[in-house]
């Protein structure tokens, strides 16, 4: 652990790739006991049990469909992670040289208070709408339209942001939203969609190509320096967006090194063995033990 510390302290640039491994280690789990409180109606009548599948079910109406998805975009976009593993993060990198590459869409890094103009999220944002067709490339903040949704339901939301079930469960509890509330494109009247990257729809907004950018300038500027690329929770899903790259940029380049923190996955291909460190840990508990409390 002290030979990763002492790397990541003496490294002139640290291009930090982050997958769901993080956030998952943050307890935004997609399945399980957290899943069943806020889904079990939808689980019972459509029989998926994770919030994955079921951002792929087909359902019966568009006021079904984003009662759906509005419980799915506000746990996983504007409730506070159960642990603290962004900010651990961030204690650590906060005045380093540093550039956040992402495939994940829940913008924990933003909201533990990352610069944002050091964040690409690559993958899109369950904060934003975009028009389903699409006719125009443009997104749009949801949260206030996901929060009506939401009280429409029956849920509470607590003043410090937590979703809770109302007294009676889900007997409160209604499985679509008010027609008025389905989000339709401002300038077509088609249906919104997630702005979540599944097709050759996903739009690429003025935002998202401004990160792209400012993503290929820290990488122009500090690739063939004193670089570490810290790979935290990547799995096999799109590898051809943070590993594949990071381990081609690591064999290109003598004086970079690969650090990968991944319980279960955490792999590096031969060519790069020596210039490379992977711990398979939990990432919380990889933290803990890198930046210990005071």
């Amino acid at each position: 652990m002290e030979n990763i510390k002492s790397i990541l302290q003496n490294a002139e640039s640290i291009l930090i790739g982050a997958g769901a491994g993080l956030s998952t280690s943050a307890g935004f789990a997609y399945s399980g006991e957290r899943f069943k409180k806020y889904f079990a109606d939808f689980e019972k009548k459509y029989g998926f049990h994770d919030m994955y599948s079921g951002g792929f079910t087909a359902f019966e109406s568009l006021e079904e469909n984003w009662a759906y998805w509005s419980r799915q975009i506000y746990l996983n976009r504007f409730v506070k992670a159960p642990l603290p593993v962004y900010e651990k993060l961030l204690e650590f990198v906060k005045d380093k040289n540093y550039f956040v590459l992402t495939t994940n869409v829940d913008h924990c890094f933003q909201k533990a208070g990352f610069d944002k103009a050091r964040l690409f999220y690559t993958q899109g944002d369950y904060g934003l709408w975009q028009c389903s067709q699409p006719c125009h490339k443009k997104t749009y903040d949801n949260q206030l339209f996901v929060e009506k949704m939401l009280r429409e339901q029956g849920f509470v939301i607590q003043d410090d942001g937590g979703l809770e079930l109302p007294k009676n469960g889900f007997e409160g509890i209604k499985m679509t939203v008010p027609s008025e509330l389905v989000p339709r494109c401002p300038v077509c009247g088609k249906p919104m969609t997630m702005n979540l990257r599944c097709d050759d729809t996903f739009v690429e907004d003025e935002g998202w190509n401004n990160a792209a950018s400012r993503y290929e300038d820290f990488l122009n500027e500090n690739k063939d320096g004193k670089i570490v690329y810290l790979e935290l929770g990547v799995g096999g899903n799109t590898p051809v967006i943070i590993k594949y790259p990071f381990w081609k940029m690591t064999y290109a380049n003598p004086k970079a090194k690969y650090i990968c923190i991944n319980k279960g996955e955490a792999v590096v291909p031969r060519e790069i063995e020596k210039q490379s460190l992977c711990v398979d840990s939990d990432i919380w508990e990889f933290l803990q033990s890198l930046i210990p409390q005071n």
